[in-house]
């Protein structure tokens, strides 16, 4: 008799993630000046628990949310659902002050191995097995997931040189740029870089990283993705589950 065959751990299982939960979600304003970003809803659960299952589908489960605008309220909501809650080891961290998109990281405790880090309003169905994969063959320091967006000019933009002669003319040109999806794989010797109690915003870690030769890699990922705090992408978002529901009630 053969014996069994050894099954690999999934890349991303047992890993932790911590969810940047704390900010304000200006561009979604009004709605959310008394409502956390995170909680808004997609669907009849909100865009942070959807992106939580996603988390659980990858083995998952030990999450620390970094709270600040309304941290009570997000408190509060999980506090109710705890039958989702037990599913998790769900830690928080608040800030006082905003410390930034990489400064809030210096306050969370125990990341000693390889972690990921997402902004909490993003819908994705990213597939963070490959993306741990990925980031371990390239021996990154980070790994940033990437997204191909285009941007498109509703304008005809014109070219002219100093003597004010037209040398082109684009009618509504389209640009494609990789861009950021909020979504890292961190290695902890990052968090050296990390001073605690100041403000860091991501981009600024990143080029600190680079200017010190630490390798930092795209994953270039094809894949659904949405950032929900823009109000273009959180009704795409709202029509996408819409649509879902529709299709299981005709079932």
């Amino acid at each position: 008799m053969k014996p069994a065959k050894k099954t690999k751990p999934a890349p991303a299982a047992g890993l932790r993630a911590v969810i940047l939960a704390g900010g304000k979600g200006v561009r979604l304003h009004p709605f959310t000046v008394n409502f956390p970003k995170p909680l808004v809803p997609l669907g009849d659960k909100p865009v942070l628990e959807v992106l939580m299952e996603r988390l659980l589908a990858f083995g998952i489960n030990d999450v620390t949310l970094t709270l600040g605008h309304l941290a009570e309220l997000l408190k509060a909501y999980f506090h109710h659902r705890q039958e989702f809650r037990s599913r998790f080891k769900l830690r928080y961290v608040e800030e006082d002050e905003p410390t930034g998109t990489a400064g809030s990281l210096a306050h969370v405790r125990g990341l000693d191995r390889t972690f990921l880090v997402m902004n909490g309003d993003l819908l994705t169905d990213l597939d963070f097995g490959a993306l741990v994969n990925f980031h371990r063959q390239q021996k990154a320091m980070l790994t940033i997931a990437t997204h191909m967006r285009s941007v498109k000019v509703d304008l005809g933009v014109l070219d002219f040189d100093k003597e004010y002669r037209i040398t082109a003319y684009r009618e509504k040109p389209e640009h494609h740029y990789h861009v950021s999806m909020g979504v890292y794989v961190y290695e902890p010797a990052v968090l050296r870089h990390i001073p605690k109690g100041k403000y860091l915003d991501f981009p600024d870690l990143v080029l600190k990283l680079v200017a010190n030769g630490d390798r930092v890699c795209a994953y270039p990922a094809k894949c659904q993705w949405l950032d929900i705090g823009r109000p273009d992408d959180y009704a795409r978002a709202q029509a996408i589950f819409a649509e879902k529901r529709s299709a299981s009630e005709r079932v």
